[in-house]
């Protein structure tokens, strides 16, 4: 029997760039490559590697300024001339693009990833609190996605966490404990935490952006090939694809950017503490403890803890923990006026705080530095003394329960998100205050 003649390949070309075009969306390109064919340069930009591109297009697909494209060897300009000239002789390279990437088809395995997961951060059996935090904002997540919420968590002797983790809503709590985890070390945490997740495929995984939390999310994160949104400001279900909307500042602090993880799982995100409220103690809930083991030895983990030694203090102020925070901006003016501001917080119980222009002055230390660059905080009292209102510093404080804000300026932000504002000079109007309550002998809140 005669054999019908082989179809002749359509030649896939190579991606490249186009000069000028991209916009620095946050690597999606990169991410979608099956084969690690792009690497972003200092500027956020793409750069493709000829050598290791398959012509599968996925980048291309991804871009949303349309600055990548497929261009063709003058050898291969030649072959599609000639296919096209011989119509149906075509046969088509994307059916078996994902086979030469040597991928199992990622995209096609998403429906088998299930669940919300919040990992637990411990030191010596201590929880941290933002992992409780995170909690509170898993359950809303895996309500809307109709899923289970569960915690996991590493370390010698943290069985008693998961008590705690089902008091705080998790369904389900995975705990892997071993005397080789009892300190923290990335080789031997990331082994345990990356063999969990490929075991149960959570579709969500979130880390809390803690100095630990954020070496163990990139850690993960790089060896399961998947994406990573660092210090989110909120956490949404978008219903319709039942996919996680991160938002986090970007661009500086600039704009507020909403990134999705489209094509990989799990979906990981990390949040900084008292960025999300706590969620309820729910003293007796019960949940299903799930054990599972550790199987690295001693000689396969390369760094070893030799010594904890504790470093001191830079200072004893935790304006995170304040229920009243006195915070200066711009509009203190010089340091000397923070002595009047730290006058009129003793008088109602608060702790003086402020912006970063405050500190870059010198007027504040770094540990009552509120924004972005320092820290979330979540008081019932906050009163912005003088400080416009950069995006920067919002995000650290958008959420206090109550904003007052002084201000000259009647159109700057802070007043965007206060719930009282005074337009007036901060310089008059603390002082004056502060005389007013020496006058009345009025007692700091308790």
């Amino acid at each position: 029997m005669d054999q019908k003649p082989k179809k002749k390949k359509k030649p896939r070309g190579k991606a490249r760039t186009i000069e000028g075009k991209c916009i620095a969306c946050g690597a999606r390109c990169q991410m979608s490559c099956p084969v690690d064919a792009i690497e972003m340069n200092e500027k956020e930009e793409p750069v493709i590697h000829e050598e290791k591109c398959i012509g599968c297009r996925k980048c291309i697909k991804q871009c949303p300024a349309d600055a990548i494209e497929i261009y063709y060897t003058p050898e291969e300009e030649a072959l599609l001339k000639e296919l096209e000239a011989a119509g149906d002789a075509v046969d088509e390279p994307e059916e078996d693009i994902a086979a030469d990437a040597g991928e199992e088809g990622n995209e096609s395995n998403i429906a088998l990833w299930k669940g919300v997961w919040v990992y637990i951060e411990q030191v010596e059996g201590k929880a941290h609190v933002v992992s409780w935090e995170l909690l509170g904002k898993a359950r809303i997540l895996a309500n809307d996605l109709g899923v289970e919420l569960a915690a996991f968590v590493l370390g010698s002797n943290i069985k008693h966490l998961a008590d705690e983790a089902f008091a705080y809503g998790a369904d389900k709590v995975y705990v892997m404990d071993h005397e080789l985890l009892k300190h923290y070390r990335t080789n031997s945490y990331l082994h345990g935490t990356v063999e969990l997740v490929n075991k149960y495929k959570p579709e969500i995984v979130l880390m809390g952006a803690t100095g630990l939390g954020r070496d163990l999310a990139g850690a993960v994160a790089t060896d399961l090939k998947t994406g990573l949104t660092a210090d989110c400001t909120q956490l949404n279900i978008d219903q319709k694809m039942r996919i996680l909307e991160q938002t986090r500042p970007a661009f500086g602090g600039n704009i507020m950017a909403t990134i999705l993880t489209e094509t990989r799982r799990p979906q990981m995100a990390s949040v900084r503490p008292h960025v999300m409220p706590m969620p309820e103690y729910q003293e007796g809930r019960k949940g299903e403890l799930i054990e599972e083991p550790f199987t690295l030895t001693d000689d396969q983990i390369p760094s070893k803890v030799v010594e904890i030694i504790k470093a001191a203090q830079e200072s004893s102020v935790n304006i995170a923990g304040a229920g009243i925070l006195v915070s200066g901006g711009r509009g203190m003016q010089t340091k000397e006026n923070f002595d009047r501001l730290q006058e009129f917080a003793d008088l109602i119980g608060g702790v003086v705080s402020g912006s970063r222009c405050a500190f870059d002055e010198g007027w504040i230390e770094h540990p009552r530095q509120v924004g972005q660059t320092g820290k979330t905080v979540r008081p019932k009292l906050y009163i912005a003394a003088g400080i416009s209102g950069a995006i920067q510093h919002l995000v650290g404080m958008q959420d206090s329960d109550y904003i007052i804000a002084i201000n000259t300026d009647k159109t700057a932000p802070i007043f965007e998100v206060a719930h009282l504002g005074i337009i007036g000079d901060v310089m008059e109007i603390i002082p004056s205050l502060t005389e007013k309550l020496k006058q009345t002998n009025a007692k700091p809140v308790e």
